[in-house]
């Protein structure tokens, strides 16, 4: 990031969001080649106003999963993943069956899933197993030394890998495998974070709603539909505003592609092909203030969930978080966690004298110090709206080292004297 770039980034956050509008108006995602933009134009571009957009294969021609997990023929090389892959265990969701509104899952071996795979196509895409979908394996996690895949450029600043990497107890990177058929419900992204998703082999097709466009797709009693495409929208007594939904965006990502999913934008994702996809989720200082007003509506859902508990309970605001951290993944206190590592990060690129927390500081050294002032800066404001929050004043915060007064005074100072 530049100069130029941070002041335009910072003077972004003193004016209201820009609209999506425009693309359930007509607008088609951007088709960007590595020649289009510097990672400065997509920071403006894309990040920013949370535009969506797809990466041509130029991105991922160098990948070693583009060459060793793919046969001449574009479909998946089984016997490769077989040899190199077989004995992990990873987690398969059958698509033909409902559970809440998503699909039941359960871990196997990935040769008896390659094995479900193979049987599954010969028999014209039809099991009595149900259609099968390799969802959420964390490669990365078992093999981080992989080597089959690299970021691109554009989506390095990852505060949510990071931080997990951090603390050494998850991550959000994960591979899908399915065949022809297989698909994901509707939803939008944990924490609503953003994500990227690149096809190593086959195609996907998506249905992208933007930011507010999902609120006329719940029932009458606020639950999202499970299937964006279901003939049961149109019964007016239980979808009462899909009346006055805008169709989907579609978008069609062909082999090699990257299509970027923004904050907040729903979405469902159908296989047309057997196809093999690397995914991250992720977020940053353009929309962590996104996940803090996520966090702060999941635990409104929560304290109205047990509201009648509250006069009985002398520790109902815990027990609130406790829940929290349940549903969501993550509470007040951690999420001041998160805030604290990633912003004594940025303190410490600024600073190249103070070892890194981290495990990956070569991505924040090269993202620059015009962008570590700006993380700081993001860090500064988030943290700010939650040292104000009601429901955050009401915890015990004396185990939380530094105290979150400390930790903002100690951003500030790095900010003044980076303004000298």
């Amino acid at each position: 990031m530049n100069k130029e770039t941070l002041s335009t980034a910072l003077s972004f956050y003193q004016s209201d969001r820009p609209s999506c509008d425009q693309f359930h108006n007509g607008r088609k995602l951007d088709y960007l080649r590595k020649a289009d933009l510097s990672y400065s134009d997509f920071f403006r571009d894309f990040l920013l106003p949370n535009y969506p957009c797809i990466l041509s294969p130029e991105f991922t021609a160098d990948w070693r999963s583009r060459q060793t997990w793919v046969r001449a023929d574009g479909s998946p090389d089984f016997e490769h993943l077989l040899k190199h892959f077989g004995d992990c265990v990873v987690p398969v969701a059958n698509c033909d069956v409902k559970e809440y509104n998503a699909n039941p899952k359960h871990n196997m071996p990935l040769r008896d899933y390659l094995s479900y795979w193979r049987e599954h196509r010969g028999s014209r895409y039809s099991s009595p197993r149900g259609c099968l979908y390799m969802k959420d394996w964390h490669m990365h996690r078992t093999f981080p030394d992989h080597g089959e895949y690299t970021t691109p450029d554009f989506f390095q600043s990852d505060w949510l890998n990071e931080y997990w990497d951090t603390i050494k107890v998850d991550d959000y990177r994960f591979v899908y495998m399915g065949p022809k058929g297989s698909w994901t419900p509707f939803h939008a992204d944990v924490f609503r974070s953003y994500s990227w998703s690149a096809n190593i082999c086959g195609r996907k097709k998506w249905l992208l709603f933007a930011p507010g466009r999902e609120e006329h797709l719940r029932d009458n009693s606020g639950n999202l539909v499970y299937d964006a495409q279901s003939p049961i929208l149109q019964n007016e007594d239980l979808y009462p505003r899909y009346s006055q939904c805008c169709q989907p965006i579609e978008v069609l990502q062909e082999a090699g592609e990257v299509i970027f999913i923004p904050s907040g934008w729903h979405h469902q994702v159908y296989n047309l092909e057997d196809t093999i996809s690397i995914n991250h989720n992720w977020l940053n200082g353009c929309n962590v203030d996104v996940m803090w007003s996520f966090l702060q509506g999941e635990l409104a859902a929560v304290q109205t969930e047990i509201g009648e508990w509250k006069d009985h309970m002398d520790d109902w605001h815990q027990h609130c978080q406790l829940l929290l951290k349940s549903c969501s993944g993550i509470n007040y206190c951690e999420f001041y966690t998160f805030l604290k590592i990633i912003s004594k990060n940025r303190m410490a690129v600024l600073d190249a004298a103070v070892p890194l927390q981290t495990a990956s500081p070569a991505e924040l050294f090269a993202l620059g110090p015009c962008h570590a002032l700006f993380d700081l800066h993001r860090s500064e404001d988030v943290l700010s709206a939650l040292l104000a929050n009601e429901y955050f004043g009401k915890l015990d915060t004396d185990l939380l080292e530094p105290r979150p007064e400390q930790m903002l005074q100690d951003i500030r100072e790095v900010l003044d004297a980076a303004s000298l």
